[in-house]
C-alpha cells in the first residue's frame, strides 16, 4: 500500500473531516473549527449513556473514560458486554478528530461511521442491528425531540454525527510544551524537557512521532510492526504445554486450560496483505503521561518501559520495521524524555473532564462506578 505524504494526509483530514479545516483550535493543534454546541451536548449525553448497549449495562465514557485521558488507566484491555475482555488496549479519544485512520488497525476512516464498530460489536454494546439501535432511540422520549430539533430526526447517519460531535470537541493542545516550541516562551518549560526534546529527535522517536512547523500531532499516520504483535502471536497459547517425551521427542499439549485465545495480525486483517502482519497505527503523543497502559495490546504499563521496549529495539522478527533501532539512554537521559512526554499535557485537560461530568451525573453513572463495574 502506497504511504500517504503529509501534504496527503492534511488533504485527507479536510475531505473526511471539513470542520477541522477552517477557525481556529487550541495551540500546538491543525486549525479547526467545531461542529455547532447543541450537536456537541447530544453527542456527549449519548456518550455516557448506558442504553446504547443491548443489555443497558455499557456507555462509550465506560471504555473511554474522562478522568483517565479518555481511556483506561486500570486494564491492560476493556470488559465489554457480559464480563468479554477486548483484545485490544482503548485508544484515547482525545484529538481523535485529528485522525485520518481509526482503530488500532485504521480500519476506519471517518468518526461518523466509526461509532458503528462498538455499538454492533458481540464484545462491546452487543446490539444485533443499526435498526436495534435507531428503534431504541426513537422510543426515547429525552431523545426523539431533541434529534429532531438538531438533526432532522434520528437514523444511522445522525447518531454518527452527534457522537462524532463530541469526539471532535475533545481537542486537547496548548501544553507547556507548546507554549515553549510554539510561541517561544522560554519558561513554559525545565531545561531537562527541552534536553529531553533533544533526546527525541537523536534517537530517532521523531522519525514515527512528526512533528510540523506549526502543529504536531506526533504520529505519521501510518503503521508500524516494532514486534509486540509477532510476540504475543508466535508464543505459546494459554492451555499449550511443551512435554519433553525424549531427548528428541517433544509435543505440545491441546487441552485448552486459561480460556479462550484471540491472535491479532493487526493492519492485516484489514488489508490482507503478508507485509501488514502486526503493523499498527502509530500513537500520537499528545497528552500521553495520562493514557497508560501503552501499545495496541496495552502490554507496557508505564513510560518507563515503552522507553525501554524501544531502546531495545523492539521485538527481533521478520517483519521488523527498520525505522526500530535499539539505542542507549543513560539514568538521566530517560528521565529528561519522560519530562519532554510529560510536558505534552494539555492545560485543558481539567475543563474537557468538568464538561464530561455533568453528563455523568445526568446519565446516572459515575467514574468510580464504571471502574468498579468493568473489573468486577
Amino acid at each position: 500500500m502506497k504511504r500517504l505524504k503529509r501534504v496527503e494526509i492534511c488533504a485527507f483530514l479536510c475531505l473526511i473531516t471539513p470542520v477541522l479545516c477552517s477557525g481556529n483550535s487550541s495551540l500546538g493543534l491543525p486549525e479547526g473549527k467545531l461542529p455547532h454546541g447543541d450537536v456537541i451536548e447530544l453527542g456527549r449525553k449519548l456518550f455516557f449513556d448506558r442504553r446504547l448497549s443491548i443489555n443497558n449495562t455499557l456507555s462509550c465514557g465506560m471504555c473511554h473514560i474522562p478522568e483517565q485521558g479518555f481511556t483506561q488507566n486500570q486494564l491492560k484491555t476493556p470488559v465489554g458486554l457480559e464480563g468479554r475482555v477486548l483484545k485490544r488496549n482503548s485508544p484515547t479519544l482525545l484529538n481523535v478528530g485529528h485522525q485520518p485512520y481509526l482503530f488500532h488497525d485504521g480500519r476506519e476512516f471517518s468518526l461518523v461511521n466509526q461509532v458503528w464498530g462498538p455499538l454492533l460489536s458481540k464484545t462491546e454494546m452487543g446490539n444485533l442491528s443499526i435498526g436495534m439501535v435507531i428503534k431504541r432511540l426513537r422510543e426515547l422520549d429525552d431523545y426523539a425531540a431533541e434529534f429532531e430539533a438538531v438533526l432532522g430526526g434520528i437514523d444511522a447517519v445522525t447518531i454518527g454525527e452527534a457522537l462524532a460531535a463530541y469526539q471532535l470537541s475533545l481537542n486537547a493542545g496548548d501544553s507547556p510544551f507548546d507554549r515553549w516550541f510554539y510561541k517561544a516562551d522560554a519558561t513554559a518549560v525545565s531545561e531537562r524537557v527541552k534536553n529531553g526534546f533533544r533526546l527525541f529527535k537523536t534517537k530517532g522517536c521523531i522519525s514515527c512521532h512528526q512533528i510540523e512547523e506549526s502543529w504536531a500531532l506526533f504520529t505519521d499516520h501510518w503503521f508500524h510492526n516494532t514486534g509486540l504483535g509477532y510476540e504475543r502471536s508466535m508464543k505459546l497459547k494459554p492451555g499449550q504445554r511443551s512435554i519433553k517425551l525424549t531427548d528428541t521427542v517433544t509435543i505440545q499439549t491441546e487441552a485448552n486450560f486459561e480460556g479462550e485465545v484471540q491472535n491479532d495480525l493487526g493492519r492485516y486483517e484489514v488489508t490482507g496483505e503478508p507485509d501488514d502482519r502486526w503493523k499498527y497505527r502509530t500513537a500520537g503523543l499528545r497528552n500521553v503521561a495520562l493514557t497508560a497502559p501503552y501499545m495496541h495490546d496495552g502490554s507496557l504499563p508505564t513510560l518507563e518501559s515503552v522507553l525501554g521496549f524501544y531502546a531495545k529495539g523492539g521485538v527481533p522478527n521478520p517483519g521488523l520495521d527498520p525505522l526500530v533501532q535499539p539505542f542507549s539512554l543513560s539514568s538521566r537521559e530517560s528521565k529528561d524524555l519522560i519530562e519532554f512526554l510529560r510536558s505534552l499535557t494539555s492545560t485543558r485537560f481539567p475543563e474537557l473532564i468538568e464538561s464530561a461530568r455533568q453528563d455523568i451525573r445526568q446519565a446516572n453513572i459515575t467514574p468510580a462506578q464504571s471502574i468498579s463495574h468493568l473489573s468486577d
